[in-house]
């Protein structure tokens, strides 16, 4: 059976697997959103820190980006915020920063249009169009383009997938596959059962859309170093598609020890934790 297949079962377990706030309390989720804020808040005390770079004019939307130094080109890593593409934004999503500048590596946070005014289609293209602002203004930025990983929670998983897919670099002027890493952490990879869950009523997924951006059904050629992260306490149909996307690609599959759906990605900032370390690995390739 495929993650597709999920799209037939009953509409109540559905919902019950693909809501994120069941893995935490109320008090918990509400803790986790200021301590994402409070976190990327300390970036803007970093040197060299640019806010609000405009990427894309027809939208206006914009990215920070952090942890370069002037005479340097230094690797990159993109953080893509969750929030099932109707929720959160780049002022939530710069926590992983101080840990990154301290070794000599930036970090971009990009926004992107939300649902249920953006569809799908528009989400990630945003995404694209962000890399491939940073890929085409890498010198004049301080990034080198070579050494660009991309990562993100939840949305922000399925998001980092889709800038893996094939098909869509030549576009916007980029090589078959720019990245050279990506970590998709608790992320969602095939579409279907999530048009037949709740998640449905603000995304409103046409058949295509499930079709062309679920990245189960578009395997990156060629794959760059990949693992993938999902939460101990994660709802059981982001484990199911956090294990497919793994196992379609051979990728390490790592599991967040005692942390929910939310949380688990400031394991990440913290470079003395397996997960921080598979990072660092990661971009040091």
């Amino acid at each position: 059976m495929t993650l597709a297949d999920e799209a037939t079962w009953p509409r109540d377990r559905l919902d019950a697997d693909y809501t994120a706030r069941n893995t935490c309390t109320a008090a918990e989720f509400d803790r986790t959103i200021a301590e994402y804020l409070s976190r990327s808040q300390a970036a803007l005390d970093l040197p060299h820190a640019q806010t609000d770079l405009v990427f894309d004019d027809a939208t206006g939307l914009g990215l920070d980006l952090f942890g370069t130094k002037p005479g340097e080109l230094r690797p990159l890593v993109i953080f893509i915020h969750g929030g099932y593409w109707r929720g959160l934004a780049k002022e939530h999503s710069a926590f992983l920063a101080p840990m990154l500048a301290a070794r000599g590596i930036a970090c971009a946070a990009p926004d992107y249009r939300l649902a249920p005014a953006a569809r799908m289609t528009d989400i990630v293209a945003d995404v694209r169009q962000a890399l491939a602002f940073l890929w085409h203004k890498a010198e004049t930025l301080g990034i080198d383009r070579r050494r660009i990983v991309v990562t993100g929670s939840s949305a922000g998983g399925h998001l980092a997938a889709a800038l893996l897919q094939p098909g869509w670099q030549a576009a916007l002027g980029l090589p078959e596959q720019p990245i050279a890493a990506a970590l998709p952490v608790s992320g969602l990879f095939d579409l279907a059962p999530i048009a037949a869950s709740h998640v449905q009523g603000w995304m409103q997924f046409s058949s295509a859309e499930i079709a062309e951006f679920s990245p189960l059904r578009h395997l990156p050629s060629p794959v760059p170093r990949l693992s993938v992260i999902v939460a101990e306490h994660e709802a059981p149909g982001f484990h199911r598609q956090s294990r497919a996307y793994a196992d379609a690609l051979s990728a390490p599959y790592l599991v967040g020890m005692g942390r929910h759906h939310f949380d688990v990605v400031f394991d990440l900032a913290d470079a003395n934790h397996p997960l921080g370390q598979e990072m660092l690995r990661l971009i040091a390739g």
